[in-house]
């Protein structure tokens, strides 16, 4: 079996986000690393949309950036610290969209190691030096400068090594242009190592270190080092120079101090925290990220504590010397992995879990009567501020982008009676959890929907005149009238446009620069813009029956066939041409292009006849209305669309200068099935032919623009988009109902929109996300969602979430009345009334946790809950509250063979589990009876178990616990579930169970699949076999009755299945004689399972399904990860297919090799050889490569490049999207 990886949708967890002026242009863009993905963003400044410019794979893994600028200079490069081994430096290119590698220097193995640097980046402020650190041991500095052509050039490594010593942060320390300085936080475990007692382990201190780079001597220095007072996080760098007293900000816990070389006394304030916070108040409170902001004058830190709350840090000083730290509350967002401060005024938050936000920051908070904090203020030690959490102030949301990350678990079903299936998700972890439908499609924003007097049937938009930004009218046709609308502030009917609306329009257009024209069946009527009107009527008793129009040319067929070609000449007139042309056929449908930039015409027109052909007709003076080339099809033309794709417009406020793409004919047939074909711009020939199959009405098509380049809108029985992104075609559909005839549509509120008609209404409507290939539905939930199952009847969701270091909503009233009381009993007499009002205040506020997160209740302490969802309207019908310190871990539903058709849903919990060191006072199964058509749970039973049920699954009318490592088969009674048989030969702990006819597959938490069989007569469960490799198993997936799928939790998915030679009619040995000289392979199993094939995904893969994604499509695995990643494992059907992804892999991995250094096969085999698997990720790189190397790697195939872009369409559209 050989398998083919397509992702569908990347990760969407930020691990890392820089800023800086990438493009070498005055804007600001944000590059973001998800893992193995480097992405750049571009928020628009004026609408706040934040666009995603350039996605990359890396193939290794991304574990620091830093942004850094030659002195003087007015680009940023982007440094990167990966698992290869590698130091490699990236630039941005706004011509190609591409990021170039400028160098890569080799420093180290591959891998995440503990002394190979990558770990940590720091960047002398003024762009002159870098230093790359591992956690351990290892630094090097890399000297940056530039040669005579102001290329960048980097010297040789220097080392600055340190054995013994453990390195938590490092930074550049900005000290204008002395030698760049390097500040580490640092610990020495030498003692601690050679110490027996560990008792020095205890008093080991954290240090302070600078180092030096002296640029004479051209070699580093440590310079100075110092033992800090708590245990600190992370280090911010102080601008210095002339713009700042330099020196660093220390971030440690509880405390936030500011240090400097020199006579510089420590200045420390104490981190605030919140009035009367339920969280545990021996828990330390700690700052995990920030963002400097520095102009000319001033500068500042925003600075974010683990709860989310973001401080304003500023620094007061005198001559040089800084004399307090001022700490402001600024506002409340997600915990962040980053934050930027663009120059725009925008904040950009990359958060830990969840969806990313861009924020305008409204004020900076001088002014808004919030206390201030500072070091200067007395404070005994120990003690510290207190401030109240609010709804946002300072910070305005301007744009949400979607992030799944962390999907816990997924299930791919149709509940909707859609036809095409919904993946449903549980996203999130904690309060800002939720239930997620993703459905494949554009989201839709509806600006405007009004209704028209009657059913139109055409719409169209006008601008006045050729440079108007925006459009000036709309156009609706209708069976015996027009109607204008003009577009202003509101859209009014207008009657002097001079438009005839007695008629039905057939067509009207802009026309040159600044005239319009309307064609309707009795003629052409061309209006200038002084509103004189020339007319040209129809011959006899023809009428005009279809028309194409441009900004030059419009052409007509008259009934029988005639066509009349009309250009516009210098003056600005409708001249025809001399000669008309018949056809063979009834004309069914025709189109024109563009007229090129700088052209007079568009040298083609395409003609759809009835007799199942289109035909490619020359408007050249020299051959007009001659026939150059033409298609059969499979059925009738509906319509068709002539457009540029794959062009880019030069954009000036980039730099990017534009590229010339393809013109494609869209050809809408109408048995619902879209075509695309190159048209070749020189001779006209039509080529390389894509189909795909959109619904089941006739394909209507109309050319619209999107970000600036051309796309098509193609309607059937949903509306799809043909567009490009970031170098690829996409065809998606629209998640919105049916439309019948759609135009471009530009005005101020809504630049790139469509204004569009369905029945007898008219919408205005906007597409923003494009390049997303889901759009998503969320349902919120209360705690970390853990799994779920569909209860097949009623398409409900029976859910269980569960939060450690959590309280359940019980113990957090009791928390809250036992410090109401504290507060009144700590009060002197004279404020008892004060007091009893400050409490009864504190009960009432309700702050919502989805805001402020969730108070953290300690270790040991858990909370959780069952829920039964309905995934349509996302209403939660039946909750059931466990008891604090009781945490659901499986579920399961269930028939019970002595019970008929009742359902059973079956939840396994711990009892006061603690993780590390791993301690339970006890397992519980509850039995809950789905009642009420499946929207109630009734409480059944629970029995007790000795360890935590991590699985459960129906077994032949009973169920198969896993309870820790034992395998138990139990049936239900009366007052508890009575144990049947058992087996104790798993040796870890079981946590996933999958069953199919006799057999069981059990998956072990470290020891990856044990094959069991269940044997009724002796009541026996046997274990007849087992894998050869340990694997860390996080889900798995039955293929067939032989073969298993699996995924570990360092990011492998694994196929195995079992010989053929196997058998599972194996017998336990109750006298024990043949133990003794029979003790199986590795102390497990005596029969093995072959391993068919290994894939690294390079992301911790959460969920594993078999499934089918698009109606009429194959089966294929599909798998979704941890950060928030979909993608899918799909068979081939033939050898020759399989041959040639091999070969296009190979030359691939040779001709483009990964951006960062890691090597492409590696990567894939980082635990385990990869086996049977081709990347697709690597092979549809392929259309973005540029075209010499496009060429070459497809001859060696001896392939075209538009056959192997084919062929990688193809196999995408055969399973997914």
């Amino acid at each position: 079996m050989f398998l083919y990886n397509l992702t569908l949708q990347r990760a969407t967890g930020v691990i890392s986000a820089i800023h800086g002026n990438f493009s070498g242009t005055k804007l600001q863009e944000i590059i973001v690393a998800k893992g193995k993905i480097l992405e750049l963003l571009r928020p628009d400044p004026n609408t706040g949309k934040v666009y995603t410019i350039l996605t990359v794979e890396i193939f290794g893994v991304i574990r620091a950036l830093m942004p850094f600028r030659l002195t003087g200079g007015s680009k940023d490069y982007v440094v990167v610290g990966s698992d290869s081994g590698r130091i490699v430096i990236l630039e941005y290119m706004p011509g190609k969209n591409a990021f170039e590698k400028v160098h890569q220097e080799t420093f180290g193995k591959s891998g995440c190691r503990r002394i190979v640097p990558g770990q940590y980046l720091a960047v002398d402020p003024k762009g002159r030096a870098v230093m790359i650190s591992a956690v351990e041991k290892q630094k090097l500095v890399y000297i940056l400068n530039r040669d005579a052509q102001a290329r960048l050039t980097i010297s040789s490594p220097l080392e600055a090594h340190k054995s013994n010593t453990l390195v938590y942060h490092v930074v550049g320390v900005d000290v204008g242009f002395e030698n760049p300085t390097f500040a580490c936080l640092e610990i020495d475990y030498e003692e601690a190592d050679t110490d027996p007692t560990g008792e020095a382990a205890v008093k080991t201190q954290q240090m302070l270190t600078y180092y030096e780079l002296d640029l004479g001597l051209n070699h580093v220095v440590r310079k100075y080092s110092e033992q800090l007072e708590e245990h600190a996080n992370f280090l911010i760098t102080v601008p210095g120079g002339n713009d700042g007293p330099s020196g660093v900000l220390i971030c440690s816990e509880n405390y936030i101090t500011y240090k400097n070389l020199g006579d510089q006394p420590d200045i420390r304030c104490p981190i605030p925290r919140r009035r009367n916070d339920l969280d545990d108040p021996e828990r330390g409170m700690i700052f995990v990220c920030s963002a400097t902001h520095k102009t000319k004058s001033m500068f500042f830190f925003l600075a974010q504590t683990e709860q989310g709350d973001i401080f304003k840090v500023t620094l007061e000083a005198d001559e040089g010397m800084v004399t307090e730290i001022k700490l402001k509350y600024f506002d409340t967002t997600n915990v962040a992995s980053s934050m930027c401060v663009l120059k725009t005024g925008f904040l950009y938050v990359a958060s830990e879990f969840g969806n990313h936000c861009l924020y305008q920051i409204a004020n900076l908070g001088d002014d808004d009567g919030e206390p201030e904090f500072s070091s200067g203020q007395p404070v005994e030690e120990g003690d510290t501020f207190f401030f109240d959490p609010r709804p946002l102030k300072n910070l305005v949301m301007v744009e949400e982008m979607d992030s799944l990350s962390p999907i816990m678990c997924c299930q791919i079903a149709d509940l909707a009676n859609e036809d095409t299936p919904q993946l449903y998700t549980l996203c999130g972890r904690g309060p800002r959890s939720s239930l997620r439908v993703l459905r494949h499609g554009l989201e839709v924003s509806e600006m405007a929907v009004s209704e028209l007097p009657g059913n139109p049937n055409a719409v169209w938009t006008v601008k006045k005149m050729i440079e108007d930004e925006y459009d000036a009218y709309i156009i609706v046709s209708f069976v015996n009238a027009t109607l204008v609308l003009s577009i202003g502030e509101t859209v009014e009917e207008v009657t002097d446009s001079g438009f005839l609306g007695t008629t039905p329009t057939l067509s009207c257009s802009q026309l040159g620069d600044e005239a319009l024209v309307q064609i309707y069946p009795d003629g052409i009527r061309h209006i200038r813009q002084d509103k004189r009107v020339n007319e040209w009527k129809t011959p006899g008793k023809k009428n005009i029956v279809k028309c194409a129009v441009n900004q030059r040319q419009v052409v007509i067929a008259l009934t029988g066939g005639e066509l009349v070609y009309f250009e516009m000449d210098p003056t600005g007139q409708l001249n025809e041409y001399t000669e008309r042309k018949e056809m063979s056929a009834d004309v069914v449908c025709m189109a024109l292009g563009k007229v090129p930039v700088g052209e007079q015409r568009c040298r083609f027109l395409a003609v759809g006849l009835s007799d199942n052909t289109v035909r490619i007709i020359s408007l050249d003076p020299t051959d007009c209305l001659s026939p150059l080339s033409m298609q059969a099809l499979p059925a009738s033309p509906e319509s068709l669309c002539i457009i540029e794709m794959g062009s880019m417009e030069a954009s000036v406020e980039t730099d990017e200068t534009g590229s010339a793409g393809g013109l494609f004919l869209n050809i809408g047939l109408q048995n619902g099935v879209l075509l695309r074909t190159v048209l070749d711009t020189v001779t006209g020939d039509l080529s390389d032919t894509r189909t795909r199959y959109l619904g089941s009405r006739a394909v209507k098509l109309f050319r619209i623009t999107m970000q600036g380049s051309e796309a098509v809108l193609a309607m059937s029985s949903r509306s799809w988009l043909s567009y490009t992104y970031q170098n690829r075609f996409h065809l998606t559909p629209l998640s919105y109902e049916t439309l019948e005839y759609a135009s471009g549509f530009a005005s101020e509120q809504c630049p790139e929109g469509i204004v569009a008609i369905s029945t007898n209404t008219l919408r205005i409507l906007a597409l923003e996300k494009l390049g997303a290939v889901f759009n998503q539905v969320a349902w919120p939930l209360q705690f970390t969602p853990r799994k779920f199952v569909i209860h097949p009847e009623s398409n409900n969701l029976v859910i269980i979430e569960t939060d450690h270091n959590a309280y359940t909503d019980e113990t957090k009233q009791q928390r809250k009345q036992q410090m109401a009381l504290e507060m009144v009993e700590a009060a002197r007499p004279e404020e008892q009334e004060i007091a009893a009002q400050m409490a009864a205040s504190f009960l009432q506020e309700e702050m919502p946790e989805n805001v402020f997160g969730a108070p953290k209740a300690g270790n040991g302490m858990w909370a959780s809950l069952i829920r039964i969802l309905n995934p349509v309207t996302g209403e939660t019908l039946d909750k059931v509250a466990l008891e604090q310190n009781e945490a659901a871990h499986s579920i399961c539903l269930t028939k019970f063979a002595n019970h008929g058709d009742d359902q059973f849903v079956l939840v396994g919990t711990a009892k006061e589990l603690v993780l590390n060191p791993r301690s339970l006072s006890g397992g519980y199964v509850y039995v809950f009876k789905l009642t009420n058509e499946g929207e109630q749970l009734e409480f059944m039973h629970k029995t007790a178990m000795d360890e935590m049920p991590g699985a459960i699954a129906p077994f032949q009318g009973r169920v198969l616990i896993g309870v820790g490592r034992q395998l138990r088969i139990y049936d239900l009674g009366k007052k508890k579930l009575l144990r049947k048989c058992e087996n104790k030969h798993i040796p870890n702990f079981i946590v996933n169970i999958q069953t199919t006819g006799q057999r069981i597959v059990v998956s072990d938490i470290q020891d990856s699949f044990h094959f069991l069989r269940y044997k009724r007569q002796e009541n026996q469960l046997v274990i007849f076999a087992d894998d050869t490799c340990p694997r860390w198993l996080t889900c798995s997936c039955l293929l067939d009755f032989n073969t298993v799928a699996g995924a570990d939790k360092f990011g492998n998915v694994t196929v195995v299945r079992l010989p053929a030679d196997i058998t599972d009619d194996v017998d336990e040995d109750p006298t024990g004689n043949k133990a003794l000289w029979d003790r199986g392979l590795l102390n497990g199993a005596s029969q093995k399972t072959d391993i068919v094939a290994n894939f690294h995904v390079g992301e911790v893969v959460t969920s594993l399904q078999k499934a089918t994604l698009i109606p009429g499509g194959s089966e294929s695995l599909v798998y979704t990860t941890l950060s928030g990643g979909i993608g899918m494992l799909v068979p081939f059907t033939s050898h020759e297919d399989h041959d040639f992804f091999q070969h296009l892999e190979m030359h691939m991995r040779s001709e483009q090799p990964p951006l960062c250094g890691r090597d492409h096969l590696s990567f894939r085999s980082y635990y385990f050889p990869v086996k049977n698997v081709i990347d697709g990720d690597l092979c549809e790189i392929f259309n973005s490569m540029d075209l010499g190397k496009q060429k070459s790697v497809s001859e060696e195939l001896d392939r075209t490049p538009s056959e192997v872009s084919k062929k990688l369409e193809d196999i995408r559209t055969r399973y997914a999207f």
